[in-house]
């Protein structure tokens, strides 16, 4: 019997049949959709978006409080447009639910389309109401003009957060601190890479202690969170409170979720209706579209404002965390109960199956194992996600809809501990089972370190280790990169680093005697698809990184997968560059990478987002430099404890933490390079420019049928 937490499975793939023909699509796909009518005028701006064209229009021109004004009023009037369109929908689709026009005879069509045009006709007032109503009059006055945005970018604009960015600097300005405060935390969960919204020391706190407040957090995702949080600390019964809540309120989003696809701008695009299409394959593929939006909303609901891919088998992973809760907590039937929702994901999963049988044993004797059924919400939502999916495979073939389903309940999510119950079954005793100790935690900082896992690549030359290198979760290897390799990455970083990059654009943001320059794994790739540096010069800098991350993986023995956080590849040329400098400032202070450390009181504040990253890795690419020595420090920052000279091909690593305060020595002449690498055991913070790198050579891969095992 086992029990995990953000877990793979195996064999869940799908294996439904599809359903061929346009007219059949037509008469199954019964929710409803837009309404028909002739070519689209371009539509007239929505109020939140002239508010907040207006908002950043007053930030531009030092009006401070006009912005905060007009953006707290546009995030406001887009709330309420939320809210007002999924009351229209509710009022709208009660009546009569347009499946009940379907039937046979020659007048079903006409039946059809009168619960069409109704539905439309009902949604169209019930909006204009809300537009015509004493409150929406009263806040178009003085606002109504030209858009200084275009719509697309204001939808982008408010996806990303930025109104928090406005607001948290315009607030600044205002000496409203509490409120600025609030909106860069706001601003940071969905946009942990953008540093600056940090105050000059890096701290979000209000300075009264009080806590922040995501004010566009998601109920799903926080109770979810919190949940996971009392699983780890093994406290069940708290974790099943959570994760009911979590459910309940899933399942609110994914049914607003689907709601709103009635008013998504991404399908009834004129541009792609053939001239030849007839009415039926017009209206089928309009409500292709708008099922698909209702479809991806399996998608959004996963994913956390800050990444761009979603958590693998989010919504099974609920009923995985519960079965074993439950069971932790003495109630067999809820854990039973559980099991199988979680089947109905994955019916293959192995160990699923053992869990079942083994919770069936616990049972009394009194109750029928077989009249423990999956849990309703879960069989109602798989029951309409598996209907939609073949609607949309029949869609895909017959009417040529451009849409790539992807299955977000794969067997690459598990993580690879996992609670194990050993007990012998059939053993006729009527005790409780044997606990567990609970889930085994992720190897970490506090937890069982280990080191001295294999290397991978046999050119790799292991220097020292953690004892010799006078700390903790630490190596030195050699010969990770060929001379050969230095000089190309040392040859296209001359052509594609900025100034700065990555640390607010500026020169010197370290020491003000060396200018600094930088440049992401995503700015390589890009270069190398436009041919302005060599494609297998940049394939190489994502291949080096990838070779890094795995060495670190084996090395340190982790039980669970590693990702990228940041990828970085950083010059360091001090200003005086004909003449030796001689003082003896850091090049890069004494710090952590994930926390941020004060040196003056000798602490080392974990926040976000420094607390995601688990372990560091620096590749050098020369030594023809002076200066420049990597240095490790104590507990006392002053104290040196071990101190590295880079050449070509070597690799330090070690664990993020306090543990391993470090910095750089002072580079007097030459150029210093390095491949700068982050990581972490958290796939909700893996790097937003990794994912699209990834993605890109994905898609060369395919292109030049490339396997991708043998990329390495």
């Amino acid at each position: 019997m086992r029990g995990r937490g953000g877990s793979r499975w195996s064999s869940c793939g799908r294996a439904w049949a599809l359903l061929r023909g346009a007219g059949l699509l037509l008469l199954l796909l019964l929710p409803g959709g837009p309404a028909l009518g002739q070519e689209r005028a371009p539509r007239p701006a929505q109020l939140f978006e002239l508010l907040y064209s207006r908002g950043v229009e007053a930030f531009s021109a030092g009006d401070f409080e006009a912005a905060v004004r007009y953006v707290e009023q546009a995030l406001s009037s887009r709330r309420r447009l939320r809210e007002e369109r999924l009351r229209c929908h509710l009022e709208c689709g009660l009546p009569e639910p347009l499946g009940s026009a379907r039937g046979t005879g020659p007048a079903w069509e006409l039946r059809f389309l009168r619960a069409l045009l109704e539905r439309a006709r009902c949604v169209r007032l019930c909006e204009q109401n809300y537009e015509d109503g004493p409150e929406g009059r009263q806040s178009y006055t003085g606002i109504a003009g030209a858009l200084s945005r275009s719509p697309a970018d204001v939808r982008r604009d408010f996806q990303r957060r930025m109104p928090y960015s406005y607001l948290q600097q315009a607030y600044s300005q205002m000496n409203q601190m509490e409120k600025a405060a609030e909106a860069a935390y706001t601003f940071l969960m969905a946009n942990p890479e953008h540093m600056e919204v940090l105050s000059h020391d890096g701290n979000t706190d209000t300075g009264g202690g009080a806590k922040l407040v995501d004010r566009e957090a998601q109920p799903h995702l926080e109770y979810y969170r919190e949940a996971v949080e009392y699983y780890e600390a093994y406290d069940f019964p708290l974790a099943v409170e959570s994760f009911e809540r979590a459910l309940k309120e899933y399942f609110k989003a994914d049914r607003e979720c689907r709601l709103l696809c009635e008013w998504s701008e991404n399908y009834g695009d004129d541009e792609r209706v053939e001239k030849t299409d007839g009415f039926y394959e017009v209206i089928a593929g309009l409500y292709s579209q708008r099922l698909i939006c209702e479809h991806e909303c399996v998608r959004d609901l996963a994913t956390w404002p800050d990444q761009l891919s979603p958590i693998e088998n989010f919504l099974p992973l609920h009923y995985d965390y519960l079965q074993f809760s439950y069971y932790q907590v003495g109630n067999y039937e809820k854990a039973l109960e559980c099991a199988r929702s979680y089947l109905l994901f994955c019916p293959n999963d192995e160990d699923m199956q053992d869990n079942v049988k083994y919770y069936e044993s616990f049972l009394e004797d009194s109750m029928d194992p077989q009249n423990v059924k999956p849990r309703e919400d879960a069989t109602i939502f798989m029951k309409r996600h598996k209907l939609e999916s073949e609607l949309i495979q029949s869609a895909i073939a017959n009417l040529d809809i451009p849409y790539i389903e992807e299955n977000y309940w794969t067997n690459d999510g598990r993580r690879k501990e996992e609670n194990q119950v050993l007990s012998e079954m059939g053993s006729g005793t009527g005790d409780a089972p044997e606990q567990s100790s609970g889930k085994q935690p992720v190897a970490g900082l506090g937890q069982e370190v280990r080191e001295g896992g294999p290397l991978l690549y046999s050119h790799v030359k292991f220097v020292y280790n953690s004892e010799q290198l006078n700390g903790t979760q630490r190596m030195l290897l050699d010969n990770v990169l060929s001379e050969e390799e230095c000089r190309e990455l040392q040859s296209m970083a001359s052509r594609i680093m900025l100034a700065g990059n990555g640390y607010q654009g500026e020169v010197s943001p370290l020491t003000p005697n060396e200018k600094f320059e930088g440049a992401t794994i995503l700015r390589a790739l890009k270069f190398g698809s436009e041919g302005r540096v060599p494609l297998h010069s940049a394939r190489l800098f994502y291949d080096v990184s990838e070779k890094a991350r795995r060495i670190v993986q084996s090395y340190f023995m982790l039980n669970s997968t590693l990702y990228f956080s940041f990828t970085h590849l950083v010059c360091r040329t001090p200003f005086s560059a004909d003449q030796p400098r001689d003082n003896d400032d850091l090049s890069h202070p004494i710090h952590a990478d994930n926390c941020f450390f004060d040196s003056k009181n000798n602490v080392c504040k974990k926040e976000f987002p420094l607390a995601s990253r688990d372990y560091s890795a620096i590749l050098y690419m020369n030594e023809d430099f002076e200066g420049g020595e990597f240095i490790f420090t104590g507990r006392d920052p002053e104290t040196v404890t071990a101190s590295i000279k880079p050449k070509c091909g070597r690799m330090v690593s070690f664990s993020a933490g306090r543990e391993n305060l470090h910095g750089v020595k002072a580079v007097t002449k030459g150029q210093r390079c390095a491949v700068a690498l982050w990581f972490t055991l958290d796939p909700l913070h893996r790097e937003l420019e990794r994912l699209k790198a990834d993605e890109m050579i994905r898609q060369w891969n395919h292109e030049q049928s490339i396997n991708p095992k043998d990329e390495l």
